[in-house]
């Protein structure tokens, strides 16, 4: 029997630290166990954190091993080689599946009742990785997917049109990766159609200020990158939020990267399309609707993502 309580962090880099951090000022968790190839790394981890403690509330956070995963209802996976500045997040593809043929069997032998959400890049061709190594049941495996991304659009969306973005409300599907897409069709600001409100700010030139909105949600990492070498406090948010999700059975409507079965004629592929997200993991993945454009380029995304798979040996 698997605790609700209690979840494990397996890689405790500059994401899986700070995963840890934002997940310990939640309150939804009582023990979080950090695990990392480096034992050391994930012990200064967890002294580190705990001396916060007394800021927060109160929960057990301890460097551990497989064998502590065992009960555990959220096994977040964070490790992996980190993408580096001019390299894609597929240029990751064979370093991380390679770390992953190692982890996935231990999970497996240990755990057979947890959700398991994979957050290592890239994190679509990973989760199927992950899917196929663990024989977990399709539900109980999901990828973080586009949902940072999809923040980030509505931050650079709310900074456009100088409006919370709370209120924002849009999708990036597809590839966590370069061939992701804006859907536009569907945009809006608290029920106001994007362009019309848009409109109501000045902005006439809509489908410039689309694609340069785009462009900077696609390429932010890469910018992020050439910076400061790393990204990890947005994606700490983002699996704060599918936490949450998950152990509130919240049923939110989240872009988690999941498996296909004939949403948009696409299947054996997991890839990021708007799902329902609670305590059983992935519900229902919904087939939004697309215009016929945003529907070409997220069959381009997923193209993209299976040549990859089909250079894997599985």
């Amino acid at each position: 029997m698997v605790s609700l309580q209690k979840a494990a962090i397996i890689g405790c880099g500059f994401v899986g630290s700070s995963a840890a951090f934002s997940l310990m000022q939640t309150g939804i968790f009582s023990e979080l166990v950090l695990i990392d190839a480096n034992q050391a790394r994930a012990e200064g981890e967890a002294m580190d954190l705990s001396h916060g403690l007394p800021f927060a509330r109160p929960m057990k956070i301890r460097a551990g091993n497989y064998d502590d995963i065992s009960d555990c209802a959220l096994i977040i996976i964070t490790a992996g080689a980190g993408q580096k500045p001019g390299e894609t997040r597929l240029d990751l593809v064979h370093k991380n599946v390679a770390i992953f043929r190692s982890i996935i069997p231990e999970i497996a032998k240990r755990n057979r009742e947890a959700i398991l959400l994979v957050v290592s890049n890239p994190v679509d061709i990973l989760t199927y990785v992950t899917l196929k190594l663990s024989g977990y049941p399709e539900h109980r495996v999901l990828g973080s997917g586009t949902v940072l991304d999809t923040a980030r659009l509505k931050y650079v969306l709310g900074e456009h049109l100088q409006v919370d973005s709370r209120s924002v409300h849009a999708f990036i599907i597809g590839e966590h990766g370069d061939s992701e897409l804006a859907v536009w069709s569907s945009a809006n600001i608290s029920g106001v159609p994007i362009d019309h409100f848009c409109e109501l700010r000045g902005h006439y030139d809509h489908a410039a200020a689309d694609h340069a909105l785009y462009e900077e949600v696609r390429d932010s990492a890469y910018e992020i990158i050439s910076r400061k070498g790393a990204t990890y406090y947005g994606v700490a948010m983002a699996i704060r939020r599918i936490a949450y999700a998950i152990v509130r059975d919240e049923h939110s409507v989240l872009p988690v990267s999941s498996i296909l079965h004939g949403e948009y004629g696409l299947n054996d592929i997991c890839m990021s399309i708007p799902a329902l997200v609670g305590r059983k993991g992935v519900e229902t993945v919904l087939d939004i609707q697309l215009s016929p454009e945003e529907e070409e380029k997220l069959l381009h995304s997923a193209g993209t993502l299976k040549e990859v798979i089909g250079g894997l040996d599985l």
